[in-house]
């Protein structure tokens, strides 16, 4: 178990939940709604090595 990024509830990361890493749609929604209305935005361009692990 891990905690919902939106409310810090419980929430399981496992395949069967269709709103991992949500505890819900509605956490799943809220935190859509925010990156759509802007309040989050990426801090810099995202750059290919971004993707690659040391």
């Amino acid at each position: 178990m891990s905690k919902c990024p939106r409310c810090q509830q419980a929430s399981s990361n496992k395949k069967d939940n269709p709103h991992r890493p949500f505890c819900s749609e509605k956490c799943k929604l809220i935190d859509f709604g925010s990156w759509a209305n802007e309040e989050n935005v990426i801090s810099r361009p995202v750059k290919s090595e971004d993707f690659y692990e040391d």
